[in-house]
């Protein structure tokens, strides 16, 4: 039995505190569901707890079977068992997928020679074309192929934790219940446990939640079962103090997600879709 302990973990990104004190534990096998507002530090906290640069840990800790995670390079997490489903998949020219897999392999001194066979089977499984086996990861694929590159290699890695930043951002019905499905399966299959990051519940019907938490203003506010998914659905987040959304370190969608969040003026940037990139905040 594995765990993830977060316990009264803040961080800021330019000088803006946005986790204010999030504390929760993820078990093998369990699914935890962060639901809540846009801009209310949910990204943030995925961000953190992969190693994302341009965040300051300003206090709490986070522990994966008791080792100090916060104290490891963002590679050292991966290796410990920590997976981050991107909420936009990066695209990698000149590596393959399965380069890839076999360098992580390699890493954790794993058998390459599984990953060709662990590739075709998880392919399979999610119904991923495999003429996108032999691309370079990611390039020319579409956002839902995307989620279904990361799922696959989320089940060839099997890694003890998964933090999915809305997979569900960009989904068709198809490859929504594919992802999810087999994301479920592995909870049974490997014991994965899963902290699912999401807007809505519709993800929810295919990967069952244990316990369901409010995410608002960088804070979890409250926590239930799978019933507290369907309040929020019927009800929204203004019972909760949720007020219009917050700007929570917008990044360009499209640039490199290890990159410093933060522009030169110190202020979350995003992409301009009509010209150069833009300061909000």
């Amino acid at each position: 039995m594995s765990e993830l302990v977060i316990e009264g973990l803040r961080a800021e990104a330019g000088g803006r505190e946005i986790l204010r004190g999030v504390t929760l534990t993820v078990r093998s096998g369990e699914v935890h569901a962060v639901m809540g507002p846009n801009g209310s530090g949910k990204s943030t906290l995925s961000h953190v707890l992969m190693g994302r640069p341009g965040y300051t840990v300003t206090g709490g800790s986070v522990t994966l079977d008791g080792v100090d995670v916060l104290a490891m390079a963002a590679w050292e997490r991966a290796q410990a068992g920590l997976f981050l489903a991107m909420q936009y998949p990066t695209e990698v020219p000149g590596v393959s997928l399965q380069d890839a897999l076999a360098a992580a392999f390699t890493a954790a001194g794993r058998d390459v020679a599984e990953v060709p066979g662990l590739v075709l089977a998880e392919a399979g499984r999610i119904g991923f074309d495999e003429r996108f086996l032999t691309r370079p990861l990611n390039v020319d694929l579409s956002g839902g192929e995307k989620k279904r590159n990361e799922t696959l290699q989320l089940g060839v890695l099997r890694p003890k934790f998964a933090v999915l930043d809305e997979l569900d951002s960009g989904l068709d019905v198809d490859a929504l219940r594919a992802c999810a499905r087999r994301i479920e399966q592995a909870t049974a299959e490997t014991g994965l446990g899963v902290l699912a990051i999401t807007h809505y519940r519709r993800l929810l019907d295919e990967l069952k939640s244990d316990v369901v938490h409010v995410f608002v203003k960088g804070e979890i506010v409250a926590s239930g079962g799978a019933e507290l998914a369907d309040e929020l659905e019927d009800t929204g987040y203004a019972g909760y103090g949720a007020e219009e959304a917050e700007v929570e370190g917008v990044v360009d969608p499209f640039a490199d997600p290890f990159a410093d969040p933060l522009g030169s003026t110190g202020r979350p940037e995003i992409e301009d879709p009509f010209g150069g990139p833009g300061s909000i905040g």
